[in-house]
């Protein structure tokens, strides 16, 4: 598949994913957007390099059909003006892609007038055209807090919701003609919770726009990855006053469970899950952890001196194959620094707390902000707007892990 066929299939990919989603008469959720992202970063950098490899070609073309003292002559079809050029470079861009602020730059113009001045080539002479590798550390895709929440769309700047109130009373059975018990519910509260928007911006010059288009197609790709770490901060510590987010371990009514000692860390973990169904009668579906907590429940060992997780070339006592990270006690785990060591976060993440998302995340450029045109520069933008509903914050256990040797 040569490089025109790569983007045409690229901007198909992104204009199904758009089309699926108006059919079924709702925004992209975030994994929709990050794939369409995706693929529009890499029609740019596709672009780019289309018209890199067209002028490579035409320098050596002209190289090749170069005499003494002979004139080359125009091609057909060649453009006669400047804006005539810029169309015809540019134009099918300009139709396929629809984007605010962004900078179309047609390849080098050469008059059919101008001069063809050949490099005097001798004997011993080469052209060299650089190599560059183009090979690029990869992010490593790991579940994040994100994945845990249930998600939603939101149509204004802020989000309504209900927390249950406290039940006084209780149901019981009841014998012919027996009075009947009451029951009485708090009214529940009225929450607001506002979106926050999380975004950053850098700038990159034209001249790496021109020579290293895969390497800033890159770049938008690890911004959305820094975002998206600053996103879990936000979802677990943010302290709810303007601009951030009230994250899930500020919350009133967060349940708490503490270790006794370093042998009983595992065990807290398991009393977290059982408060979650006892306190909000839902049930613990995830569990955040901190890297180095993780680390030590993962190198566990029994008095045999086998792993309790599965050793480093197979499962527990050579039974079955070996995870990576296996999760805690049959919950979806996962493991970040955005939480605290020596803290954990059990509880019902889907039911409970739902993350909403504004237009999805979203990577924009120009080059009109300040003096950048005149500098050759373009700012790149990346940015999402969000906000957390917690309906029951019982349905959360923050775990204080202990690294007391036991009594």
């Amino acid at each position: 598949m040569n490089l025109k066929e790569k983007r045409a299939a690229a901007l198909k990919a992104a204009q199904a994913i758009i089309d699926g989603s108006k059919a079924l008469g709702r925004d992209l959720n975030a994994e929709e957007s990050a794939a369409v992202e995706g693929h529009v970063t890499e029609v740019k950098a596709l672009d780019i390099q289309i018209a890199a490899a067209a002028k490579s070609a035409d320098l050596i073309e002209s190289i090749g059909g170069l005499a003494p003292e002979q004139d080359i002559p125009a091609a057909s079809g060649a453009a006669k003006s400047l804006g005539e050029h810029f169309i015809k470079s540019a134009g099918d861009r300009i139709k396929s892609i629809g984007e605010r602020g962004v900078t179309i730059v047609a390849p080098e113009f050469k008059a059919n007038t101008d001069t063809q001045v050949s490099p005097a080539l001798s004997t011993a002479s080469t052209l060299n055209i650089a190599q560059v590798d183009q090979t690029v550390i990869s992010l490593r895709k790991a579940p994040v807090i994100a994945d845990l929440l249930g998600t939603g769309t939101i149509s204004g700047s802020a989000i309504t919701y209900f927390v249950e109130g406290a039940r006084e009373g209780n149901i019981t059975a009841v014998a012919e003609g027996g009075q009947k018990p009451q029951i009485h519910y708090a009214e529940p509260v009225a929450v607001t919770d506002s979106l926050a928007k999380i975004a950053g911006w850098w700038d990159v010059t034209d001249e790496m726009l021109e020579d290293l288009g895969f390497l800033v197609s890159e770049i938008n790709r690890r911004a959305v990855y820094d975002l998206v770490k600053v996103e879990e901060q936000q979802l677990l510590n943010g302290n709810g006053t303007a601009p951030n987010l009230r994250g899930l371990l500020q919350r009133s009514g967060l349940q708490l469970e503490v270790a006794a000692n370093r042998t009983d860390n595992a065990d807290a973990l398991y009393r977290a899950i059982a408060k979650v169904d006892i306190g909000s009668d839902l049930a613990a579906d995830g569990l955040v952890i901190h890297p180095s907590d993780y680390q030590t429940l993962r190198l566990g060992k029994d008095s045999n001196g086998q792993y309790y997780g599965g050793g480093y070339f197979g499962g527990t006592y050579g039974n079955g194959g070996l995870e990576w990270q296996p999760p805690v006690w049959g919950l979806r785990t996962v493991v970040t620094s955005a939480i605290a060591a020596g803290t954990s976060l059990v509880g019902n993440y889907a039911q409970a707390a739902t993350l909403y998302r504004k237009g999805g995340v979203t990577v924009e450029s120009t080059n009109s902000d300040g003096n950048k045109f005149t500098t050759n520069k373009t700012t790149f933008r990346v940015e999402e707007r969000v906000a957390l509903a917690v309906r029951k914050p019982a349905a959360f256990v923050k775990v204080t892990f202990s690294a007391a040797a036991p009594a």
